[in-house]
């Protein structure tokens, strides 16, 4: 009894931590319409910051706190607000998501910088000592965390329901106009918004950093809020008690499981549960609320729906393209950078396209904001290693048939999710294979899985030139495959659903079939990239699928362009260079330049004084569309969102 005591006050201390943390994001999406992904990292800087400033500077406790809390968290929320949220007013859904990841790889790049990830950092308690209750000790930090979490749940009620700034702050998001005109700022009200939000996140950082006993770690404390996002789900992100209540009970869930089922389970699957609990249950929370319930405040506009190149210039094209790699294959066969050789990383470029061309397809053409397409690549690299021995044509089958699948039966319970939701969905899913399933050493090995280059009969494909061809030969099959299912039939059918999905039922179309089947050969797709990637590294980790690197990877397409077959190729040649040259800043880079883009939804290449005409396109008839313009890269226009309309 007494064990099951001292579990319960700890599960509530837990749950109180993400209350505190799920506040902050409901004020925030009830303020300006935008859910923060970055909410975590918000929480991992100021722990940061208060270790450094206590532990390492000796500043008092109290000190450290207003200058973490009252001046760092709100300026840097009144800045985020005021510089970049405030310039999405009217941008497309999927662009508030992919700024607050930014903001996310932004924060996470710079405390990888500040603080060293291999310094062990311990963050004392606040308060320090305990008593006895009923016969079990408890800490006096727990007791200050459930208060603050108390506190902080009555206070932002009232504030939201009996002041007049409350009414403001709840209605700036409904009719930003219409506030206007009573005499109170929407930008203002917005913006104190954002400086609660932050300063929630700060909070719940600083409380909960002492908790961890093993010390604060960027990944795991940016993380550690995910329980929060399903609480602040719970509470359909505007109902503070129904969001305090659900982020104690997740606290008490989390940590019953943890103390009453892990220890009954093998020893190599309990650091995985303990690793995915929060994740699976943000999974559960999207996955089985009520659809009704689940309806984005955030702003939407309609948008134009993608063109794309026509047949004969994209076959064209891709010959042109095959050619340029031949050239590229044996000009530079013995060049080596920094012990890799040019064509390996030609490789790696050409893998990490396709699932750039795989995003295409389902953000780019259906609208499906998806962060688990390197979890998809991960599975398909682990099935090329495990089946026939690697190195076979029948794994990269095998590969891209089981990815499809399991992306089938990821899509199937998230259909009626879109935008942030699915988002949230997906990043969960991806957070808990890359922590549940590629952590574990049984999976890919101790020194990593070893894939053998593809073999057929008669013919060699062992050498770097020949691998770089054979996978060539798949990025342009793959883009060939992309772009002639935007000319389809079921091509115009994503772009309605990305455009209206409300109409596009409403004619009697099955809209979770077409959701689910794009999601499937997206997956499979990303499936067959990581077969690929898997032969052309040779050996793949436990770390070469993570989380943040697969939504760092996302961002790049964003910023290229995620509507055209070109943003994919030049976001994976981005982002192969950037790992080359400076890997521990690639977050950042990826952060500062979709921040940058803006409201921009074409990306770079939709900009246009970028566009040139190709040589074998023909000059659009009509009236011209920047989304329809050419874009020149390397001399082909397999990346054209292009010069002749879908259907």
């Amino acid at each position: 009894m007494s064990n099951f005591l001292q579990f319960t006050v700890f599960g509530i201390m837990l749950g109180a931590g993400y209350a505190i943390a799920a506040t902050g994001l409901v004020v925030t999406y009830t303020t300006s319409g935008v859910f923060n992904f970055a909410q975590g990292a918000v929480g991992m800087i100021a722990a940061f910051g208060y270790w450094e400033l206590v532990s390492a500077h000796h500043v008092p406790v109290l000190a450290a706190l207003v200058i973490v809390l009252i001046l760092g968290a709100s300026i840097c929320g009144a800045f985020v607000e005021r510089v970049l949220m405030r310039r999405l007013h009217g941008a497309s859904a999927e662009r508030p998501v992919m700024v607050t990841l930014g903001l996310m790889v932004i924060l996470t790049g710079m405390a990888t910088i500040l603080w060293s990830p291999t310094t062990q950092r311990t963050v004392e308690p606040m308060i320090t000592g305990q008593f006895s209750l009923v016969g079990i000790n408890i800490q006096v930090q727990y007791v200050l965390i459930i208060a603050v979490a108390i506190a902080v749940a009555i206070g932002l009620r009232a504030l939201f329901y009996t002041t007049r700034t409350g009414y403001a702050l709840r209605a700036v998001v409904d009719d930003p106009e219409l506030l206007g005109m009573s005499g109170v700022s929407p930008n203002r009200m917005s913006q104190y918004g954002w400086i609660l939000g932050f300063m929630m996140a700060a909070l719940s950082g600083v409380l909960l950093a002492p908790t961890q006993t093993t010390g604060i770690n960027i990944e795991a404390m940016t993380l550690l809020v995910v329980s929060g996002y399903a609480a602040a789900i719970v509470g359909r992100l505007k109902n503070i008690p129904v969001t305090f209540a659900a982020a104690i009970a997740i606290g008490l869930a989390e940590n019953y499981v943890l103390n009453y089922v892990e220890p009954h389970l093998p020893a190599n699957l309990q650091t995985d549960m303990t690793s995915a609990l929060p994740m699976v249950f943000l999974f559960i929370a999207l996955v089985t609320l009520p659809s009704v319930r689940l309806r984005a405040v955030g702003r939407l506009t309609s948008m134009k729906a993608p063109r794309v190149a026509g047949g004969r210039e994209s076959l064209v094209a891709g010959a042109v393209f095959l050619v340029v790699a031949v050239v590229v294959a044996f000009a530079f066969a013995d060049t080596n950078i920094k012990g890799t050789t040019l064509l390996t990383l030609g490789g790696m470029v050409l893998t990490l396209a396709i699932v750039g061309l795989s995003l295409v397809l389902l953000t780019g053409y259906s609208g499906q904001v998806s962060l688990c397409q390197f979890s998809f690549m991960g599975i398909g690299a682990f099935i090329m290693g495990k089946v026939a021995g690697g190195g076979s044509l029948l794994g990269l089958i095998a590969a891209t048939a089981i990815c499809a699948g399991v992306g089938a039966l990821i899509a199937w319970p998230t259909v009626r999710l879109s935008d942030l939701y699915l988002a949230l969905a997906t990043f969960a899913f991806a957070d808990a294979v890359a922590t549940g399933f590629f952590s574990d050493g049984h999976i890919y090995g101790a020194g990593g899985l070893m894939v053998g280059r593809i073999v057929l009969p008669g013919l060699s494909l062992g050498s770097d030139t020949a691998e770089f061809l054979l996978v060539a030969v798949f990025f342009v099959l793959c883009a060939w495959l992309v772009l002639a299912i935007r000319r389809s039939l079921f091509g115009r059918r994503l772009v309605a659903v990305n455009d209206s999905p409300a109409a596009y039922a409403t004619v009697g179309l099955d809209i979770g079939f077409t959701k689910v089947a794009v999601f499937a050969i997206a997956a499979g797709m990303a499936g067959l990239a990581g077969g690929l990637y898997a032969t052309v590294q040779q050996i793949v980790g436990t770390t070469d699928f993570d989380i943040f690197p697969g939504i760092i990877f996302v961002l790049f397409v964003t910023i290229w362009s995620i509507r055209t077959v070109s943003g994919a190729f030049l976001a994976a040649l981005t982002y192969v260079v950037l790992n080359q040259l400076w890997p521990s800043s690639i977050g950042i880079f990826a952060g500062i330049g979709i921040i940058l883009i803006g409201r921009a939804a074409g990306g770079i290449l939709g900009i246009e004084a970028l566009h040139v005409r190709l040589p074998w396109v023909k000059a659009p008839s009509g009236t011209s569309d920047p989304s329809g313009h050419l874009t020149a890269f390397g001399g082909t226009a397999l990346a054209t969102e292009g010069s002749r309309a879908a259907g």
